[in-house]
Formats: C-alpha cells, structure tokens, sequence
C-alpha cells in the first residue's frame, strides 16, 4: 500500500463516482474516432489489451469486437458497473475491473498494448511519473502505449481537464519508452460537435533488461539493437 497513491485514489474517488450519476461529457456511447482509426491501420499489436481509465467501456468493446484480448480498468464502479451491463447485453468478452492507474494489480510485462483516452490530462504533475512507470511495468517488452490527451490548443472557456503540451508528454515518458509520434488528433465529447483539439500518442516501451536487447528478424535470426531502434528488419 502507498499512503499517497491511496489518499488520490480515495479524494478522486468520490468525484468519478459522481460524474458517473448522470452521463458525463467523455460518455459519448461510441468508440473514439482516433482508436477506430489505429485499430483500422494496424497499429496495435495483436492480442492484449489494458484500457485504464476505461469509463462505461466504449473502447474496450470496440477493441474486443475487433479481435483483441480486453481488460478495462477504471476507478468508478458506477462506471464498471455499466460497462459490465453492456458487455453481457452485447455478448462481448471483456474483463472490466475497478482499479486505480497508478497502482495497477496485475503482474509485470503481460500487456501487448494499453490505451488511455482522457485519462493522463487529469493527472497532477507529481503523478504523472508514477503512472508512466505503471504502465510500463504492466506492458510486455515493445508493447505499445496510445494516448489521447486534450491539447493546448484547445480553448480553456469551457473548463474540462488539464490542456497538455507535447514536450510535457515528451518529458513524462520518454525516459521509458520510445516516442513513436505525438500528432493533432479530435477528442469526441458531448460538448463539441466535432471533438475537441487533443494530441494522439504512440509509443514502444523500451527494454530493460539485457536479454531484451536481442529482436528475432523475419529469417529467424536474432541481432542485437539498442533502445531506441525502430524494431523493423533490415
């Protein structure tokens, strides 16, 4: 247990399970565009995936329906609650748990993927190296991580979460994963008619440990190659 990360998870908790008493306006019963459009160029790597911050479940679904293997995590069980109803009412397989992002339970290295969608613009800056080093932890070697963040780009007259600069994405995860692209993405809301101005994310997370120096090319041979290479066979 760590006191801070509990004492968030309690002062947080009682604030997403009020927004979840009615629908709040991340709710907008559909998939993000900006995952449909990974999904659709192949972005992710086959097999599993951790939404956190999984709300009513959306993506989660959307990713299961596609073929993936989904688990969603989220600190509402309000919200939990409602993605697990429209889990058994669409017949879809995804394992939806209550869960605090910056002290994920699972083991390490078992994710091929993990996606966020709204979830790291709500972070105060002290946490936002925890919960990089969680997601890495919980991500096997080149796993990839996809975030969609609003950006500063977004007008502030409205309120919403933290608007996020690319060098604060730059400097939160770089020293643990290998920042693919960070490019003008839409954030679909149900207070924008058509999404809001955010930033998509991509990026591999970067071996750590000496056997994982070691990549297996297309002829089955293995070769050495250092953190920050592009993976691809030459």
């Amino acid at each position: 247990m760590n006191p801070g990360i509990d004492g968030w998870a309690q002062s947080s908790l009682s604030s997403w399970e009020d927004a979840y008493k009615t629908v709040p306006p991340w709710d907008v019963g559909r998939p993000q565009p900006a995952l449909v459009e990974l999904v659709r160029a192949g972005e992710l790597n086959r097999g599993s995936v951790l939404d956190v911050g999984c709300g009513t479940g959306e993506n989660a679904l959307y990713l299961a329906r596609n073929g993936f293997s989904v688990v969603g995590v989220d600190l509402s069980d309000r919200a939990i609650a409602s993605a697990r109803a429209k889990a058994a009412e669409r017949r879809l397989k995804v394992e939806f748990r209550a869960g605090n992002a910056l002290s994920l339970e699972f083991k390490d290295n078992v994710f091929d993927n993990v996606i966020d969608s709204g979830l790291f613009h709500t972070f105060p800056d002290n946490d936002r190296p925890v919960y990089a080093r969680e997601i890495a932890r919980v991500l096997a070697t080149r796993g990839r991580y996809f975030m969609l963040c609003f950006s500063e780009k977004e007008p502030t007259n409205w309120g919403g979460p933290r608007r996020i600069r690319k060098e604060e994405i730059e400097t939160t995860f770089s020293p643990l994963f290998k920042i693919n692209y960070i490019r003008d993405a839409s954030f679909a809301t149900r207070f924008h008619t058509n999404g809001g101005k955010a930033y998509l994310t991509s990026a591999t997370k970067i071996p750590t440990k000496p056997a994982d120096f070691f990549h297996e090319d297309s002829a089955g041979r293995y070769r050495a190659f250092f953190p920050h290479d592009d993976f691809s066979d030459s």
